[in-house]
């Protein structure tokens, strides 16, 4: 069955999120700040001029911007989506911003009568385009529900984590893990080439144990080969592990090796690379060794 379905911020990871709700067959009221796609037009996107447009037209809005501010001024601001919402409507924020300002989000959206969903997502550009992204949604069950058949046309791990705020919260520990291991591939990869072996060659034997993961075949890849073209960017990762540091002083918890590769990602950025992908995390690295592991 068809629905109306609205979606703002048609970025990297958004557009292609959009494609798969058309492809599916239901109406799309779209919105972003850059140009819409000409691929998402032609199978019938419809332009709205505002995030209130987008909210009156469709019954469940879809949000995929880069950070908190993005977010609540979207919602909240000026010609906002908040303006526009009706009783028994559906927001699901799709971005990866704060768990707490996500908690203030919900509140005022449940006020107007209308649902939330957090469901911040893992995967990529490639996870997005291929439509194998990781859900981890915060919210009650009976949203999670009427909305699952359609984060399920976009992703393929979908956990309803816990209530709203709870998959934002499961999305940070996830750049946790994501940030340590790229710095763990980027430091091995580092020492097998500065001690004479072909990184590649090495990548290949460890795909084959215990070192083996998704960073190490996609990111560790990328450091081989330097393809640095986000991906994911620098500066959006640093987003994340600055919402993971922040909670964790708020709550008296250390996070050292978080709060290190923090400073790697900083290095990075004092040298141009906020817009590199994060695997370019290497660089930092390749720079206190004054050795790079690109093929001389």
């Amino acid at each position: 069955m068809s629905m109306k379905l609205g979606f703002i911020g048609l970025g990297i990871m958004g557009a292609p999120m959009a494609q798969h709700l058309l492809k599916a067959g239901h109406q799309l009221f779209t919105h972003t700040r850059s140009k819409t796609a000409d691929y998402l037009l032609q199978d019938g996107a419809q332009v709205c001029a505002s995030a209130t447009e987008v909210a009156q037209m469709a019954d469940i809005i879809f949000l995929m911007l880069p950070d908190t501010p993005d977010v609540e001024k979207v919602l909240f601001g000026e010609q906002g989506v908040a303006a526009g919402l009706t009783k028994g409507k559906t927001v699901v924020d799709m971005s990866s911003i704060s768990p707490i300002s996500t908690k203030e989000f919900a509140q005022k959206i449940a006020a107007l009568g209308a649902d939330y969903l957090d469901a911040p997502v893992s995967g990529g550009e490639v996870g997005a385009k291929n439509a194998t992204l990781t859900i981890m949604v915060g919210g009650s069950d009976a949203t999670f529900g009427k909305v699952r058949p359609l984060f399920e046309l976009m992703g393929k791990n979908i956990t309803l984590v816990g209530s709203n705020g709870d998959g934002q919260t499961a999305k940070v520990a996830n750049q946790i893990i994501v940030a340590l291991n790229i710095e763990a591939v980027a430091e091995a990869l580092l020492f097998a080439a500065r001690n004479g072996a072909d990184p590649a060659k090495v990548r290949q034997a460890l795909m084959g144990g215990f070192a083996s993961s998704k960073i190490l075949e996609v990111h560790g890849e990328r450091m081989i080969k330097r393809t640095f073209d986000p991906g994911f960017r620098i500066e959006l990762h640093q987003k994340d592990l600055n919402l993971a540091l922040t909670a964790a002083r708020s709550l008296g918890l250390s996070l050292p090796n978080t709060a290190n590769a923090q400073q790697l990602f900083s290095s990075c950025v004092g040298h141009g690379g906020k817009g590199w992908d994060h695997s370019a995390m290497v660089k930092a690295l390749e720079n206190m060794a004054n050795f790079t592991i690109e093929k001389q």
